[in-house]
C-alpha cells in the first residue's frame, strides 16, 4: 500500500509540476509564435520582418523604463489586443486578441472564446514585463 501510495503522490507531483512549468512557458510560447518575428527573440525591435514593415517596430525592453518605473500592464494588453480603441503602431499591428477569439469560437463557444484570448493576452504580457531592463 506505502509503495502505491508513493508511487501516486510522485505521479501527482509530477503532474503539477508539468502544469506549472506549462503555465510559466504559455506567455513566452505566446510572443516567440505571434511577436518575436517582428518585435525580435530578444524583443530589442529587431525580428525578421522589421526591415519589411513600413513603420518602425519598437523595442519592448523599456516599457517599465518609459513609464517612471511602472510597467504599463493595461495598456501594453490594449495595444496587443487591439479592440480597446488603441491601435499598435497607428494601426498596421495585428490584432491579436480577435485572432485568438477566432479560432476558439468553434471549440469553446463565444463566452469562452473570449476568455481563452484574454488568458493567452495575460500570459504575453506578463512574459513581455518579464524582459524589462
Amino acid at each position: 500500500m506505502t509503495s502505491k501510495l508513493l508511487t501516486l503522490a510522485a505521479v501527482f507531483f509530477a503532474a503539477t509540476t508539468f502544469a506549472a512549468r506549462a503555465e510559466d512557458d504559455a506567455g513566452k510560447n505566446e510572443y516567440m509564435n505571434a511577436c518575436a518575428i517582428c518585435h525580435g527573440e530578444s524583443a530589442q525591435g529587431n525580428g525578421q520582418f522589421a526591415e519589411l514593415l513600413n513603420v518602425d517596430v519598437p523595442g519592448l525592453t523599456g516599457l517599465t523604463a518609459a513609464n517612471d518605473g511602472e510597467f504599463p500592464f493595461l495598456k501594453t494588453m490594449m495595444i496587443i489586443d487591439g479592440r480597446t480603441g488603441v491601435r499598435g503602431h497607428g494601426g498596421p499591428m495585428p490584432i491579436w486578441g480577435d485572432r485568438y477569439q477566432a479560432s476558439m469560437l468553434e471549440e469553446r463557444g463565444l463566452v469562452g472564446a473570449e476568455i481563452y484570448a484574454r488568458g493567452r493576452l495575460v500570459a504575453l504580457v506578463e512574459y513581455i514585463q518579464t524582459l524589462q531592463e
